[in-house]
């Protein structure tokens, strides 16, 4: 289960490095205000579909890759995001 957010946090990584044309990731990646946008939009998706009771799933996956995208973008590490809920722990 884990691997598959290792393999999108890579591919967010390998495409900041690697730019693809025509790649939405790389849209993303280099498009701040889509970046920001996009993770607002998807968010609120996401809560509407757990309001209607429809689609949870597909618009939880939206917001893990965007998400995703908009850490990296913002040079922000999932690994400190991670360190710091550690230190949260009670």
């Amino acid at each position: 289960m884990l691997n598959v957010l290792e393999d999108l946090i890579n591919l967010a990584r390998q495409r900041k490095q690697n730019p693809v044309d025509g790649s939405y990731t790389n849209k993303l990646l280099n498009d701040k205000n889509l970046n920001k946008e996009k993770i607002i939009e998807e968010i609120n998706e996401l809560i509407e579909s757990v309001d209607k009771d429809s689609n949870k799933i597909h618009e939880a996956a939206d917001v893990f890759y965007h998400l995703i995208m908009y850490l990296e973008s913002n040079n922000i590490k999932i690994e400190d995001v991670m360190s710091e809920l550690e230190n949260r722990r009670k």
